[in-house]
């Protein structure tokens, strides 16, 4: 009879959240690989069901522990093991930076194993492909570093892979922005064969007339935002992708906070209380606006994204998260200078 505690899909994503967290910052290393390394025997014996994916990111974490501790063929083992695993999390948008782990937990591995030009060689694709977040660009230059011998050269190298990533973003989206004024719904395109596109928001009320309160109280009117590229994101406590992309609209947020640029984040469909929990224990830095009802948009898939003109017009729309906090990033700041830009022949 197995007398062990029952553990929820919930339980095993927190328990994989708290091991990530240290084995990436180097804490408890051992009591990390001993964890991991029960948590994938019970999940290869059945006792445990891993119903959120998460068995490839125990293995990566077990790979690093085992890395750290010395034991470089069993962690060459295990993330190697870790990439055959199929509809996996890394490839789904879902998690916040899965991929961008990944390679940063595979090129330290590759690391301690005396293999440093295959790590950085890793870390450069990363980066060019927008598959990045800040722990990934300190890796690289520890790495960097330890294939040249010194620190010359890195931040050159950095800038040059994070501009052509950001520029791949900022040419695929110029065929997005919305020429027309007047749009009030957002589409995404049919998946399958004669499926119909998907709606994923109608904008019921007029730009100037939407008011929503933030977490205080206070009222927010959306006409007292002209004159400034608007950006709002609609998103919920529930939703995993919804959070995954707050880091990298904080550093949209803190490029623009000396221009005419707002973002807000609007929480849907729960009570106020909720999100104000949330809020307060994730210490979200982002603006929120709260809409329980949902009376605005009537939004059908979250996290949605939309981009107004200075005049209030939509100029772009998204849905989903782009999998990785730089490609977060250089989308969302590619959308806002592309409006920029826009506004700026309009205004001639």
């Amino acid at each position: 009879m197995n007398t062990g505690p029952k553990f929820s899909a919930l339980h095993l994503m927190n328990i994989t959240y708290a091991l990530e967290d240290l084995v990436d910052n180097g804490k408890h290393v051992k009591v990390v690989e001993q964890i991991s390394r029960d948590l994938l025997d019970k999940l290869e014996k059945g006792v445990l069901t891993d119903f959120v994916s998460r068995t490839q990111v125990i293995m990566e974490v077990n790979a690093l522990a085992n890395a750290k501790l010395g034991n470089i063929e069993v962690a060459m083992k295990n993330i190697v093991k870790s990439g055959t695993i199929k509809n996996s999390a890394r490839e789904s948008n879902y998690f916040q930076d899965s991929k961008a782990k990944y390679y940063t937990r595979y090129s330290l591995i590759l690391a301690a194993s005396g293999e440093y030009k295959k790590a950085l060689d890793t870390l450069t694709k990363a980066l060019r492909n927008a598959d990045s977040n800040p722990k990934l660009v300190s890796t690289y230059k520890e790495i960097y570093k330890a294939v040249k011998g010194s620190m010359k050269g890195a931040d050159k190298e950095i800038k040059m892979l994070q501009d052509e990533a950001y520029h791949h973003y900022y040419k695929e989206l110029q065929s997005s922005y919305i020429t027309t004024t007047g749009t009030r719904e957002g589409f995404l395109p049919a998946t399958k064969k004669n499926s119909k596109p998907f709606k994923i928001f109608t904008s019921k009320i007029p730009f100037d007339e939407i008011e929503l309160p933030d977490l205080k109280g206070n009222m927010v009117r959306f006409a007292d935002y002209k004159g400034k590229v608007l950006v709002i994101d609609f998103w919920s406590t529930v939703c995993t992708p919804c959070m995954a992309a707050f880091a990298g609209f904080e550093k949209v947020v803190a490029e623009y906070k000396n221009d005419p640029f707002q973002l807000f984040i609007i929480d849907l469909y729960e009570p106020l209380n909720t999100v104000k929990s949330l809020v307060a224990k994730k210490e979200v830095k982002l603006d929120v606006l709260h809409d329980e009802s949902d009376k605005s948009f009537s939004i059908q898939a979250t996290p949605t994204k939309i981009v107004f003109d200075p005049m209030g017009n939509i100029r772009f729309y998204s849905a989903g998260y782009a999998g990785s906090t730089d490609r977060e990033y250089y989308k969302l700041k590619a959308m806002v200078e592309i409006t920029k830009a826009h506004a700026s022949v309009d205004a001639r």
